[in-house]
């Protein structure tokens, strides 16, 4: 088998391989580098951020099912400038490209955020939409299309570095939101962020979350993930970011197939911190079997029926 060239290039952004960790999974990657040398990753996004600290929600917080976890975390972080004060330095110092994923309750405190963010020197910003809008009455800017398109073009305007926007699942139609933000200015989309869903303890009669409800991620959520890349990657032409129950290359690969550009694994990470490792080599495994050069060339190569 060749040497496969794993090089991407997200937004710009040229990465050593397509292999990123997802928002919310890896912390800010000090934990996980006690493992190995985080540098070996395409990139980072890190812990979701907030204009301004937060705790998070009250426990339990999350929870295991039978292909995947709940969560509802509640975006618990130290705050935009805690991240740049105390986070950033440290991740700068490695060999891997920096996604800053920032949350919002309203389209000005994106903009302030991605002024900071930019400013402070990360490579990308992922905008979560999936966040309550709290002028709108608590509905999600990510499932109308034109609030969507609001805060794209409030970050877009603030921001110095690429802006990925991160799409909801939980819509009737997501191309329709995905139309909204590239034509907002998006310079990348990343799919799917989690699946609202919700388990009862039948013995206590209780939600085993808190909140009620949570984000379901883990391999329950791939097929969904595959299909919802190959719909958006047929919409618009940006590049994507595909994450959703990635596990192990084989994972990664159906959704670059589908037309994702680099992966996100997320969940895996808690099971196995090596997980990232091994997608990136299961990719590289795929490729080279395939008689393929470079990586880039599974990007939208599925051979619909």
């Amino acid at each position: 088998m060749g040497k496969v060239d794993l090089s991407v290039e997200l937004a710009g952004v040229r990465m050593k391989n397509p292999v990123v960790v997802a928002s919310g999974t890896f912390g800010f990657g000090r934990e996980y580098n006690q493992f190995y040398d985080i540098s070996q990753l395409g990139g980072i996004c890190v812990k979701g951020l907030t204009l301004h600290p937060r705790e998070g929600n009250p426990p339990p917080r999350i929870a295991e099912t039978p292909m995947g976890i709940l969560n509802s975390v509640g975006l618990q972080n130290p705050g935009v400038d805690g991240f740049i004060a105390n986070e950033l330095p440290w991740l700068r110092e490695r060999d891997l490209a920096v996604i800053a994923n920032i949350s919002g309750n309203t389209p000005e405190e994106y903009g302030v955020m991605c002024e900071k963010l930019s400013a402070a020197g990360v490579d990308l910003i992922e905008v979560n939409i999936s966040c309550p809008n709290v002028k709108a009455g608590g509905m999600q800017y990510g499932t109308v299309p034109e609030m969507a398109a609001e805060v794209t073009r409030q970050a877009k305007t603030h921001a110095s570095v690429p802006v990925m926007v991160k799409l909801s699942p939980n819509v009737t139609d997501i191309t329709a939101i995905a139309r909204a933000v590239v034509e907002a200015g998006a310079d990348a989309l990343s799919l799917i962020n989690t699946i609202r869903g919700m388990r009862i303890d039948v013995n206590t009669r209780r939600p085993v979350l808190r909140m009620n409800t949570g984000g379901l991620s883990g391999p329950a959520v791939l097929p969904v993930a595959v299909r919802m890349v190959w719909e958006v990657a047929q919409a618009v032409d940006v590049p994507l970011l595909g994450m959703g129950g990635v596990a192990k290359g084989e994972d990664a690969a159906q959704l670059m197939l589908a037309g994702a550009s680099a992966v996100a694994v997320g969940t895996a990470c808690f099971s196995d911190p090596y997980a990232p490792l091994h997608v990136r080599d299961g990719l590289e495994e795929i490729a080279a079997r395939q008689g393929l050069t470079s990586v880039r060339a599974l990007t939208g190569g599925v051979q619909p029926w």
